[in-house]
């Protein structure tokens, strides 16, 4: 039979192995936790979950309609995460391909300026008379067999735009006749006012009459042949200057061709398209008329003063 001494003892002896029991445990938990914090795949699992924030950000901000739902959908892991972000990377690379400097230009080359003078529309002014000479004038076409031809004042001129446009002109006595564009009729010409050759007033009035209540628009003859263009004096490859001769209906824009593309030439008062540069300079040569047709012509030798003929026209209206 225990005594109260041996009984005491062997209780202070089963605390001591419960608290040894216990100081082991504890140790094996710190161990484990050490280990497992050195080894590699927990920083692998730690990026994982940082990652999971950046590419919800990612979905939302391209134009994800339901944030809230991004943030709570399945684990990175799964593929339904990495279906959105390679469906939203893609729009976003499309619209860059498209807006490149050579759609840039292509846009650009379809808009036709308008000018003073426009298609189907018609004009009131007066008729007056001048000595048309051999028929050159400021339009710079040089001397011309056909006298039919007329100065635009300035107004409606508006620095050469109005150079070759074909006008038919009408009187309030019922007589008609059409002349072409060849020069310009300085002030006091009024807008509307056209200064016709002698030889063209005469076919709507004795020369007497003056001035003559007049109104015009203007045509596309059939009665035209094939365009020509000219190089200006003094043209070579590091300045040139170009003209276009016989064109049926008004010029609104030329162009070379550079190794940058289509460049726009800047038009004179005196009918010539300017490459201060000489850029495009004996080159391709695009034209485009009031109606948007474009014409490109190629050989076209840099020749100054020569008239060299194509085989293009624009077609009629």
């Amino acid at each position: 039979m225990k005594t109260a001494r041996q009984a005491a003892r062997e209780r202070r002896h089963r605390r001591r192995l419960l608290l040894g029991t216990t100081l082991a445990l504890a140790a094996a938990g710190v161990l484990a936790y050490m280990v497992m914090g050195a080894f590699p795949g927990g920083a692998v699992n730690a990026g994982s979950a940082a990652g999971t924030p950046s590419a919800t950000t990612q979905v939302r901000a391209v134009g994800s309609a339901e944030p809230s739902a991004a943030a709570t959908s399945a684990s990175p892991t799964t593929p339904g995460t990495s279906t959105p972000k390679a469906t939203a990377i893609t729009p976003s690379a499309r619209p860059s391909a498209k807006d490149t400097p050579r759609s840039g230009r292509t846009a650009s080359t379809t808009a036709v300026p308008a000018g003073r003078i426009r298609p189907h529309t018609t004009y009131t002014g007066v008729a007056t008379a001048y000595a048309a000479g051999d028929g050159n004038g400021a339009c710079l076409f040089g001397p011309s067999d056909d006298l039919m031809i007329a100065a635009m004042n300035t107004t409606d001129y508006e620095t050469s735009r109005a150079c070759g446009a074909y006008v038919l002109v009408h009187a309030a006595n019922g007589a008609s006749v059409t002349v072409r564009i060849t020069n310009e009729c300085p002030l006091p010409c009024a807008p509307g006012q056209l200064d016709l050759s002698q030889q063209a007033f005469a076919k709507l009035a004795d020369l007497k009459v003056g001035r003559l209540p007049i109104t015009w628009q203007l045509v596309s003859p059939s009665t035209v042949g094939t365009m020509s263009i000219r190089y200006k004096t003094g043209s070579s490859p590091y300045w040139c200057a170009i003209q276009v001769i016989g064109h049926r209906n008004p010029v609104a824009r030329l162009e070379v061709r550079t190794s940058g593309g289509w460049r726009q030439l800047p038009r004179t008062d005196y009918n010539y398209f300017i490459s201060a540069n000489g850029a495009g300079c004996g080159g391709s040569i695009r034209i485009t008329d009031l109606y948007g047709e474009q014409l490109t012509v190629s050989g076209i030798a840099l020749r100054p003063d020569v008239v060299q003929p194509t085989r293009v026209q624009f077609a009629r209206h």
